[in-house]
């Protein structure tokens, strides 16, 4: 993708407003899923809250048949990656490790996160895997501010991640996010020369979301065609925060912590 050909948007106040409402309900509803998830609970279980959560609020769920993914929530489990496809046969287990990912369309705009819900009781190594992983995704949103390199971000999550020992996944990275659920400039959660390296200005709006491996950064599609499984069979953690950039710093548009 060159850089020349990439559409990168900038908000408006009243478009902002729009894309605040939306993260403060996609927020709203992650913080409920997590204290509603427990042992003996299915991912459909799961699904099926959110679902009702956006009838509630009357908006959009923006995952659900986008591309054709039958469901409103990614849930994602122990080894999977990423975009895991609710079921009523997966029940949850103490120990799991469980990513679930949620959007959500608000008056045309989108907000999009993802948290990682470890059941307990959970191994040293697990506890640990999921800390890194959020405390990956908030080095990166450090760097965010008007003027900056996109791929300080990148960097910033690499390092942290890799001071771990553990691996940052290559094959899928974070997006701009607005009217539409994925849209430029992608977000690598790692530096590379294979993709632009813009630099950022207010009114941005971007899903900044590592997805961090025990093992290897390896993966592999399912035969589902949806769910992305680690190669090595390694745990896998995963959070997302929608992102404003703002000429000093930036603004968490899905920030749980103040609900």
């Amino acid at each position: 993708m060159a850089l020349r050909s990439m559409m990168i948007g900038i908000r408006s106040e009243k478009e902002i407003e729009k894309m605040r409402r939306a993260g403060q309900i996609v927020g709203t509803v992650l913080k409920e899923i997590m204290e509603l998830a427990k042992p003996g609970m299915t991912t459909a279980d799961l699904d099926a809250y959110a679902e009702q959560r956006c009838r509630d609020f009357n908006v959009i769920p923006a995952f659900k048949g986008y591309g054709g993914f039958p469901a409103c929530l990614c849930t994602s489990v122990n080894n999977e990656v990423v975009h895991g496809i609710p079921s009523p046969t997966k029940v949850l287990k103490p120990g799991d490790v469980v990513k679930v990912d949620f959007g959500v369309i608000y008056q045309g705009w989108h907000g999009d996160s993802c948290v990682t819900i470890g059941l307990e009781p959970l191994t040293d190594q697990a506890r640990h895997l999921i800390a890194v992983a959020e405390q990956g995704l908030y080095a990166g949103i450090a760097q965010v501010k008007h003027g900056v390199l996109l791929q300080d971000i990148s960097g910033a999550i690499q390092d942290f991640v890799e001071s771990h020992k553990f691996s940052v996944v290559r094959q899928f990275v974070g997006h701009g996010v607005g009217r539409k659920l994925h849209e430029d400039p992608q977000v690598p959660n790692y530096r590379t020369k294979e993709l632009p390296n813009p630099r950022l200005k207010a009114g941005m709006t971007l899903a900044i979301e590592p997805m961090v491996n025990v093992g290897s950064f390896a993966t592999r599609l399912l035969a589902d065609k949806w769910t992305v499984v680690t190669v090595d069979g390694s745990l896998s953690a995963q959070f997302e925060h929608t992102v404003l950039v703002t000429r000093d710093g930036y603004e968490l548009m899905t920030d749980r912590s103040t609900l």
